[in-house]
């Protein structure tokens, strides 16, 4: 019971941190979406290494296999396309969008597990991506284009979260690879903006060159706190979780940043939380139903 609790505590604090993201973002002009990401690259690198040493863990990375270096490889591509895509929305005053991208992730996940595992889908899971494509088009309408940002945000971390599952590394490792992976471009724009003189972490004082550098903080302590409640509580209870960031970054957008909801853009939104609830209530269902069906096959059961 205690773990169950302390787990959902880790759970509600690292998804509560995502959802706050933008806030932090904000803070950091007159930085510019790239070199954002060259620092959060570089600064999450520094902070994977120091808890890996101070984990006697470092010597795990030796340890990755060829085709899970090239699959990591292609995870960290996919990481820097999702983070730069994220902070460009904030700092465009797009964060509803953003918001948008990850309400349907998980809706995108289970479409790619159709197209790429060719899993099958039950009634409730295809009424939800149904309602979740409607939604989109009825936003793009809205917009006047397709919602490229929700779009690429979604995809990009589905496909992240695909290829991390069959890479099948641990949290920190992988993440450690896949910025190292990033670190030679991201430490070579760095370097062209100070040759050119556009950079500015160092040329707009202490507080600015501390956040920067303290993205490597904020992206790792999340992940900490989500690997310490993923082994407490079940995933399901994890995957209803993962709605905190997007709903607060939705009221972030809105209430905070008082970006225009058109009543359009508010039935398209609708509609995605509609195709949550269904999802949602269907993945409890099943959960549930394996659980009785195991308690049932159990050898106490038969005894």
């Amino acid at each position: 019971m205690i773990a169950g609790k302390s787990g959902a505590f880790y759970g509600v604090l690292a998804y509560t941190l995502w959802g706050i993201f933008p806030l932090y973002f904000t803070l950091l002009e007159p930085a510019t979406p790239l070199e954002i990401l060259a620092n959060r690259i570089i600064w999450s690198l520094v902070v994977c290494f120091i808890v890996l040493i101070a984990a006697r863990r470092l010597h795990q990375l030796r340890h990755i296999s060829r085709r899970q270096a090239l699959l990591l490889s292609a995870a960290g591509i996919l990481l820097s396309i999702n983070w730069l895509t994220f902070v460009y929305a904030v700092t465009t005053d797009q964060v509803v969008e953003a918001s948008l991208g990850y309400f349907i992730n998980p809706l995108v996940t289970v479409a790619l597990g159709v197209l790429v595992l060719q899993e099958r889908l039950n009634r409730a899971q295809w009424s939800a991506i149904a309602l979740a494509a409607t939604a989109v088009l009825i936003l793009a309408v809205n917009y006047g284009r397709i919602p490229w940002i929700a779009l690429t945000l979604a995809l990009s971390f589905a496909g992240y979260g695909l290829l991390k599952k069959r890479a099948n590394v641990p949290a920190f490792e992988s993440l450690t690879f896949e910025t190292l992976v990033l670190l030679v471009p991201a430490l070579a724009f760095q370097i062209w903006l100070y040759i050119d003189g556009t950079e500015t972490l160092t040329g707009y004082g202490l507080s600015h060159t501390v956040l920067l550098v303290g993205l490597g903080i904020i992206t790792t302590l999340p992940l900490v706190l989500f690997g310490a409640a993923a082994i407490r509580i079940p995933l399901t209870s994890l995957g209803i979780l993962q709605y905190i960031a997007p709903v607060l970054q939705f009221l972030i957008g809105v209430v905070v940043l008082g970006e225009t909801m058109p009543p359009a853009r508010w039935f398209g939104f609708i509609l995605v939380w509609v195709a949550l609830i269904i999802f949602t209530w269907d993945l409890v269902r099943r959960t549930k139903s394996r659980s009785q069906l195991t308690q049932l096959e159990s050898p106490q059961a038969l005894d």
